[in-house]
């Protein structure tokens, strides 16, 4: 199973190297490019989940899809014995 990485267009993050540790950046929105991936990347329940990453070689920002999906776990219901009073 690959991940295939789906950059979010239309979001970009600005860093300051000279603010405060408590301002992780600035987000700037392209509002058409936005609205054009939001339509595209609507989930059933009417969201798009964003992550912001942080690039290993650079250390920028940027915003990246999040299409992680819980695993439906099956609930598993044991037979019961033929001989339990109970059933």
């Amino acid at each position: 199973m690959s991940k295939e990485r789906i950059f979010a267009k239309g979001f970009y993050v600005k860093q300051n190297p000279q603010a405060p540790d408590y301002v992780i950046g600035n987000l700037s929105i392209k509002a058409d490019e936005a609205i054009e991936f939001i339509k595209e990347h609507t989930n059933d329940r009417g969201w798009v989940n964003l992550s912001m990453m942080k690039s290993k070689e650079e250390g920028k920002a940027y915003i990246e899809l999040n299409t992680y999906e819980p695993k439906q776990q099956e609930t598993f219901v044991p037979d019961a014995p033929q001989d339990d009073p109970l059933f």
